[in-house]
């Protein structure tokens, strides 16, 4: 039988599987292609979905590196983590002591305690407290008080002696010549204006009130050069009337102490009288005084020998320094004589030098 049949057969078989094996080659490249390209498309989009790896790791995707991959930017000083490291440090650094203060603002009632403890306090500093000007009765201490404005009380004092000498009584000042009067007060500055008030006042003492000083306040400020302030330094002093006295000491220490945030000598009285009771208004007032006389000046305070900075809201405002601030203190506080010519028994001081003596 011839083998004819069977090798074209065969070789027919062959091109039949050949072809089918290359048509299942072919197919399943396209099919790994596909897969391929698919795979590529998911990774690329999980690269670009992922978020950032923090500073030191490596991103894993399912995509294969290239030459091509670019290595992850270092951290600069404006990352984030750096910026939170400053906001701390500014946190743990605090407030200022403004800021503080403005964040909590003294009460009502706190300043009232804080007010009575300072004048407590002063008490202590200064159980001597007195009107730093010479006088024997009302007259004399209403001419003085009067006397005592645009100048120093030691001023006054150093010239009341000829002046008493001269005009003992309200009757005899009030027959005074002028030119004569104005050249015994001449010392004490504005003496024209002064000589004016003084024979206003006692004429007014000897035709209305009988040549007696009156001990009624709305009385009092109804003699020429006679306000308030006089008014209350004599009735607090020779017939025993609370008052309180606002002159430029007793102004300036109420508004550091934040007593007080007014400038009108009459809202100031009102204000500080109702912080202390009636009581203590007159030797407040002296003791407020004296502490702005000799320790709390008006342009450089010795804040540095004040005893009472734990209480005072203006402190180091003046000289800080101990020793600095010592040699700042006046009067008795630095050893040098006081204001009276002839001060009360218990005055720790020395007396002032009569005018001329120095």
């Amino acid at each position: 039988m011839s083998n004819s049949p069977v090798r074209a057969q065969a070789e027919g078989a062959g091109r039949v599987a050949g072809e089918q094996n290359s048509a299942v080659g072919e197919q399943v490249s396209a099919t790994a292609a596909k897969v391929a390209k698919a795979t590529n498309r998911k990774a690329s989009r999980a690269v670009k979905a992922s978020p950032k790896t923090p500073k030191g790791s490596t991103a894993k995707t399912s995509a294969p590196k290239t030459s091509t991959d670019k290595p992850a930017a270092p951290k600069t000083s404006t990352d984030k983590p750096a910026a939170s490291k400053t906001s701390a440090s500014k946190t743990s650094a605090g407030k200022s002591p403004a800021a503080k203060a403005s964040a909590k603002p003294e009460s009502r009632l706190a300043m009232v305690r804080r007010a009575r403890r300072i004048n407590r306090e002063l008490a202590e500093v200064y159980p001597y407290a007195h009107p730093e000007l010479d006088f024997r009765n009302p007259f004399e201490l209403l001419v003085a008080t009067v006397l005592s404005a645009q100048t120093t009380d030691l001023r006054v004092n150093q010239t009341t002696p000829a002046l008493f000498a001269k005009y003992p009584t309200p009757e005899d000042m009030a027959a005074a010549v002028p030119e004569e009067l104005e050249e015994v007060i001449r010392p004490t500055g504005f003496f024209r204006a002064k000589a004016r008030s003084l024979i206003g006042l006692s004429t007014a003492l000897r035709d209305s009130f009988g040549g007696e000083v009156p001990g009624r306040l709305e009385d009092l400020v109804t003699l020429p050069g006679v306000g308030r302030k006089t008014a209350f330094v004599v009735l607090g002093n020779a017939f025993g009337v609370p008052g309180i006295t606002v002159d430029t000491h007793f102004m300036r220490l109420a508004r550091r102490w934040k007593w007080t945030d007014q400038d009108d000598p009459v809202k100031i009285e009102a204000e500080v009288a109702a912080i202390f009771p009636k009581s203590e208004w007159t030797m407040l007032s002296h003791r407020v005084i004296f502490h702005g006389r000799r320790i709390c000046h008006s342009r450089k305070p010795a804040c540095g020998a004040c005893p009472i900075t734990h209480l005072c809201p203006a402190y180091g405002e003046g000289e800080t320094d101990p020793e600095k601030a010592r040699k700042l203190l006046k009067y008795e506080k630095g050893g040098y004589p006081g204001q009276r010519l002839n001060p009360p028994p218990d005055y720790p001081g020395k007396p002032a030098p009569p005018l001329g003596s120095v």
